[in-house]
């Protein structure tokens, strides 16, 4: 008989579904945990703040916790539990599992991207490596859909949906107010992946509707085929949507946020996270929809040769918390994977992710299966470059049959003329 408590925790970024996991986690641990013949979930504990708040002892009881609020959190936006970005050093194993064996703790399940797997994989390896029988397993969560052997993640249905809907409500203001205002820059977080952006395609129905251009992490941002691009369509419908992902970078590497208004670099900050990924923020302040911005005012002309203005949109964490837009099949799958790792756990698996397989388009169907820890932490998923035009200016038809399903239907806004 295996036996013992569980403990569920979040890290890194919310999404707007991170709580429907946690919720799938926790009932499933109640419902399942005294059921299995051969293994046994006796409490459910919560990491306030992630691993760094489990080594400083917070604690939470689900215990304790009303059914009824454990429920609510299928449609609480946010990390309730609270969330952190540490990432595990070697001094900290013993204090993890100083904290594991004091809580007896034997099911261990963390919600987040690569680093939260990262974490998972390490503390598993070391308790094993130390004699202490841990099934660790994780729920996948990210908004930016990059995890590797998951067609999807939960949260990034949802963030799709709300950024295709501020891009085709921003494209109705741009197209009314281009006499004013002859571009938009719409920004997107996402630092490798062009999964966000790509989404805003779903917005177009007409040639003249926004999105113009989509610019991916996947593809080296080209300077004067970018302007080409812009001039090009602003000569067409008299005004300019650009969709960009906060990562794009040239063909030499250089973030465009580090770029000025003729492509050159003109920063040369490389200041990283606690992860080593480059702080995209920290360029002087600047931010790519701002590049960008500089780029069209000082390179696009009206045909009557003065000069445009435009605006840029920065929505950074809103689509990670989004819940007036988030999407039932996005709770609904943040749930079962939740749900899924306790099943795992208590069949005694460890070391796996939950992971989404898509079975059909139409209807629109997934499986759920697992991806080894370790795979996960080392692996990203960037979009398939059959994804990506032949100009990398846009996506293609096989993009948006992939995206249609998590996102649904949007509105159909009528227009005068």
């Amino acid at each position: 008989m295996f036996q013992g408590n569980a403990i569920v925790g979040q890290s890194g970024g919310p999404t707007s579904v991170i709580n429907s996991s946690l919720c799938g986690v926790v009932q499933g641990c109640f419902e399942l945990g005294q059921k299995n013949a051969d293994s046994k979930i006796d409490k459910v504990f919560g990491m306030k703040y992630g691993i760094e708040g489990f080594m400083q002892d917070l604690i939470l009881d689900f215990g304790e916790i009303a059914p009824e609020v454990v429920e609510g959190l299928k449609t609480t936006p946010g990390s309730a539990l609270g969330s952190c970005r540490h990432k595990v050093q070697e001094a900290d194993f013993p204090i993890i599992l100083e904290q594991l064996k004091k809580y007896n703790i034997r099911y261990y399940f963390l919600a987040g991207g690569n680093d939260t797997m990262d974490t998972i994989c390490r503390v598993e390896k070391y308790c094993k490596s130390q004699g202490y029988d841990l099934r660790g397993v994780g729920v996948p969560k990210t908004v930016d859909n990059d995890l590797f052997a998951t067609d999807h993640t939960p949260g990034f249905a949802s963030a799709a949906r709300y950024v295709a809907l501020s891009v085709k409500q921003a494209g109705v203001l741009a197209r009314d107010m281009k006499r004013v205002d002859s571009f938009v820059v719409f920004q997107t977080i996402g630092r490798d992946a062009g999964w966000l952006p790509a989404a805003a395609a779903l917005a177009k129905k007409d040639a003249e509707d926004a999105p113009h251009i989509i610019l991916a992490p996947e593809i080296p941002f080209e300077f004067d085929r970018f302007v080409a691009k812009a001039q090009e369509t602003l000569d067409k419908f008299g005004f300019v949507s650009v969709v960009c992902g906060e990562g794009i970078r040239d063909k030499d590497g250089v973030v465009v946020s580090s770029l000025d208004a003729y492509g050159k670099e003109i920063k040369k900050d490389k200041t990283v996270d606690k992860f080593g990924n480059q702080e995209l923020g920290a360029m002087a302040g600047a931010s790519v929809a701002v590049a960008l911005h500089q780029m069209l005012s000082k390179n696009l002309k009206k045909k009557d040769g003065s000069t445009v203005r435009g605006e840029f949109q920065v929505t950074e964490s809103l689509p990670m918390c989004g819940a007036d837009r988030t999407t039932a099949t996005d709770i609904q799958e943040a749930w079962n994977c939740g749900r899924r790792a306790v099943e795992l756990a208590l069949a005694g698996t460890s070391g796996v992710m939950v992971t989404m397989n898509r079975a059909s388009n139409a209807p629109y169907t997934v499986t759920y299966e697992t991806a080894p820890l370790d795979a996960v932490a080392v692996e990203a998923k960037p979009m398939p470059l059959e994804f990506i035009d032949k100009e990398n200016l846009y996506v293609t038809d096989a993009c948006l049959e992939y995206l249609r399903p998590l996102v649904g239907e949007l509105p159909n806004y009528v227009k005068l003329f």
